[in-house]
């Protein structure tokens, strides 16, 4: 069930109705929200419903008896069982097959001929981002950050929240249970905020399966397209997957708002960033901070001299968390590297007067490189293997004669340039002056019908959204 759907419009049209009315109080309303919440979850594969309820159950309890336990001792034991419960879930069905494969073709390089069957499991929608977010509840129990709440029902509620349950952003437990407890409808403005996200998420969908076009044309036919059609296709997808991720995440938001409940931002204008960890703060903002909040820190933060090897290994593990597959491996190790070589230029003084300066030029500097990283990043993350995103970034720097090309592929290269643009200009409306058109009326909702129409016009039967994968 795909936000942008029909199906979708109308399951939220009769659940609202039920979920607004006055009589109804907060027992009912917690009660309301998981049913729908699950029979959303369960439009995708209803067997995976007890996986996603039985990993809240088992959590809700550790957390219960971390709280209870006398000795560190004792605690990390129950810890320990919320970590192997959770990540068995995602080795089971995420990571076991890859493994397999990965052993079978160890072993072939070596001269051994080894033939291993797999498990081939469907994977369950959303799996990496409610295991994390089921993990960090008994992380915060465990280390004080959090008292263990009250109320099963809430809690499996705030796990299965259906605006964000299978593409984030990765709640956490002290941000979204204390809502559950004391839901209020939003008022007026806030009603508006929402519907506009909603919109602005919906034109974002729009245009990222339009840009899936001459992205999956690049990606599919590497060594037959120019230079300048290859980087159309790169930047296609850098489009594509910002307007198919924030899109989605703008939309959770709005309809998490129009429930009554706040989620915070996952994305600031990521492309506008000025350097690898700038990419980081303002990109799936949600994961990278869970990665910092309990991974990172966990491994010894900055202390120790160590940070270069944390931070590798956490974005290493943050790339493998996306896919069981080796692109993603060598996209975490990509990013690892280059935010470990930003790390270690900034130490070194004879960039102090180039780090420090905000000049024009300077600045558009540091974003050109930085996006030009990024760029190459999202050929490993996209690409099928290893091989081929080799061949794809030795194909991007293979310049040829641009007299050669026709006014068409500099065409497609200049309106994907513009709608990847536009989005962040959205964005950074709606960060910066969405409350100066939310307060007029006339202006407000014929934007919102105007970029609702302009979506039926031009938008295609969609495709899912690109972080259901993972």
């Amino acid at each position: 069930m795909i936000f942008n759907t029909p199906i979708f419009f109308w399951f939220f049209c009769i659940f609202i109705l039920f979920y607004g009315f006055a009589f109804l109080k907060q027992p009912p309303k917690i009660y309301l929200l998981l049913v729908s919440s699950l029979v959303f979850y369960g439009a995708w594969n209803y067997s995976f419903i007890p996986l996603l309820v039985g990993s809240g159950i088992a959590d809700y309890f550790i957390a219960q008896a971390i709280f209870n336990s006398s000795g560190q001792r004792n605690k990390k034991r129950w810890l320990i069982l919320s970590l192997v419960i959770n990540l068995g879930i995602l080795a089971t069905f995420k990571y076991a097959d890859f493994a397999i494969e990965s052993v079978a073709d160890l072993l072939s390089v070596l001269g051994y001929q080894a033939s291993f069957t797999t498990l081939s499991w469907v994977l369950p929608v959303g799996i990496s981002f409610y295991t994390f977010q089921s993990m960090s509840y008994t992380i915060d129990v465990y280390r004080g950050d959090m008292k263990p709440r009250k109320g099963l029902v809430e809690f499996v509620a705030a796990l299965s929240f259906f605006p964000q349950l299978v593409a984030g952003p990765i709640l956490r437990a002290k941000h979204i249970l204390p809502q559950m407890h004391a839901i209020s409808m939003p008022k007026w403005l806030e009603a508006k905020h929402g519907f506009l996200l909603i919109t602005v998420g919906l034109i974002k969908k729009t245009g990222a399966d339009i840009l899936a076009i001459p992205a999956d044309k690049a990606f599919a036919a590497q060594e037959s397209l120019s230079t300048l059609e290859m980087w159309t296709g790169v930047l296609a997808f850098a489009g594509q997957i910002y307007g198919d991720f924030s899109g989605y995440t703008d939309m959770a938001i709005g309809l998490a708002i129009l429930l009554g409940f706040n989620i915070p931002l996952n994305f600031r204008v990521p492309y506008f960033a000025k350097s690898p960890v700038d990419f980081w703060r303002r990109w799936h903002i949600s994961l990278s901070s869970w990665l910092k909040d309990y991974l990172y820190i966990s491994l010894g933060g900055n202390r120790n001299n160590n940070r270069t090897r944390n931070v590798f290994l956490t974005m290493l593990l943050g790339g493998l968390w996306h896919g069981a597959a080796w692109t993603f491996v060598a996209w975490g190790a990509f990013h690892g590297a280059i935010i470990t070589l930003t790390h270690y230029l900034a130490n070194l003084k004879i960039f102090d007067r180039f780090n420090n300066s905000n000049t024009l030029v300077v600045s558009f500097f540091k974003w050109a490189i930085t996006f030009y990283l990024i760029l190459i990043g999202w050929v490993f993350f996209r690409a099928t293997d290893i091989n081929s995103a080799i061949t794809i970034i030795g194909n991007l720097h293979t310049f040829g004669s641009a007299s050669e090309l026709g006014a068409n592929a500099w065409t497609i290269f200049i309106l994907t340039s513009v709608w990847v643009l536009l989005m962040h200009v959205m964005d950074y409306f709606v960060i910066k002056s969405a409350d100066k058109l939310e307060n007029k009326n006339g202006q407000f909702w014929l934007l919102i019908i105007l970029g609702q129409a302009l979506c039926l016009l031009i938008g295609e039967p969609s495709n899912e959204f690109i972080y259901f994968q993972f």
